[in-house]
């Protein structure tokens, strides 16, 4: 059953149905843009805000909570799990509006941080921690998993994206840094709710044990969860109409199979494995 269409405060973020039909078109015979507006030509774009300045402006808004959209931001969270191809789209249509693909609003960042907060005190309470302890997991999680480890992991796709995906010719554009910090938070949203929500009530009656079927159920929620990181994250640069053999970036998938079935082999339990490493950061 599709989810019901975004809501009207967010109407603005959305292309009418003609706008939306010359979206499908974005691939040309060299990949190149076809719609109006959305290249000028060569990277010198005046028109164009230099990487700083949108982060400037993405900073400056991180804490002007009132000027956020969170409605919108949550309907992205569900759709992510439901529809993920959806939210993407709405990345082209902020190219064309916006003339960048990047997101310029931080609730999801926002809504992202608090969900992390939410799961690691549950984490907390699983693992019987004291409330300093949670404290300090909390802020790990928040400010090195969330935010410094996603910045670095979105440096590294720039920097190889830019490199080796980017089909370069007239009128090139470049992968925007905001936007490979994007797909790696809409990636590893639903990692944190499979890994730190639904996986979270079994740990402890379950998961935690020494049997084979705990060691099967954990590394299963594993897999699935990283194989949705990997998708997504394919799906957001697949978006791209001047990426090329984004197809590339679903090889991961065959390396966390083979790990799959190596950790059932030697039962090793990974989520145990992270329990260790979670009472060793605190």
């Amino acid at each position: 059953m599709d989810y019901p269409s975004p809501p009207s405060s967010t109407s603005s973020y959305y292309a009418p149905s003609n706008a939306s039909r010359s979206l499908k078109s974005v691939h040309s015979n060299d990949y190149m843009y076809n719609m109006d507006g959305m290249l000028s030509g060569g990277n010198g774009n005046k028109a164009c805000a230099t990487s700083m300045e949108k982060g400037r402006k993405f900073l400056r808004r991180i804490l002007r909570f009132r000027q956020m959209d969170f409605e919108f931001a949550l309907w992205q969270m569900i759709n992510l799990f439901i529809a993920p191809h959806k939210v993407y789209r709405n990345f082209q249509y902020r190219k064309h509006t916006k003339n960048q693909f990047a997101r310029d609003d931080p609730a999801f960042l926002v809504l992202l941080s608090l969900a992390f907060c939410v799961t690691s005190i549950g984490f907390g309470f699983v693992m019987k921690l004291t409330w300093f302890k949670i404290f300090k997991l909390l802020l790990w999680v928040v400010f090195v998993d969330c935010v410094a480890v996603g910045a670095l992991i979105a440096t590294i796709m720039w920097f190889l994206g830019n490199k080796y995906l980017v089909r370069h010719g007239k009128g090139d554009m470049d992968l925007e840094w905001g936007y490979a910090f994007d797909v790696h938070l809409n990636a590893f949203f639903p990692v944190l709710m499979i890994l730190h929500c639904v996986q979270l009530v079994l740990i402890n009656p379950l998961i935690a044990k020494d049997w084979f079927i705990s060691v099967l159920i954990g590394n299963t929620f594993w897999l699935v969860a990283l194989g949705y990181y990997v998708y997504i994250t394919f799906l957001g640069y697949n978006n791209l109409p001047f990426v090329k053999k984004s197809v590339a970036l679903l090889s991961p998938m065959l390396i966390l199979v083979v790990i799959y079935i190596v950790s059932l082999a030697t039962r090793w339990n990974i989520t145990k494995g992270l329990l260790v490493f979670y009472e060793r950061r605190v």
